[in-house]
């Protein structure tokens, strides 16, 4: 009966093994999911910054054109002869072969 009570009791420092286990989970989810989301906002942003007039890119709908025109939020981007629109600057995303070739330039 006494060993049965003793094996039921916790630890003395079971608290603080605890906060070191959230402490540790909340490391993983910072190094494993925050740190490269962040990374990959940021190149992004600083794609977006690059860009200049006669860059071909892929807007967010999956519309290919090329930069006509660049305003303080927004590119005018044609999509076709004489066809030009206005987008966000934030639906932007480098054509595929721009992306690779950037992607081989920074290996």
């Amino acid at each position: 009966m006494i060993t049965n009570f003793l094996l039921l009791q916790e630890p003395a420092n079971s608290g603080m093994l605890n906060i070191l286990m959230i402490v540790a989970l909340i490391a993983v989810f910072y190094f494993f999911m925050i740190r490269p989301q962040q990374k990959r906002q940021k190149e992004i942003r600083k794609f977006r910054e690059s860009l200049t007039v006669g860059d071909r890119v892929i807007t967010a709908g999956g519309i290919h054109g090329k930069i006509r025109g660049i305003k303080d939020n927004a590119f005018i981007v044609e999509i076709a002869d004489n066809v030009k629109i206005t987008i966000d600057k934030g639906s932007v995303y480098p054509s595929a072969a721009d992306a690779q070739a950037q992607g081989e330039e920074n290996k």
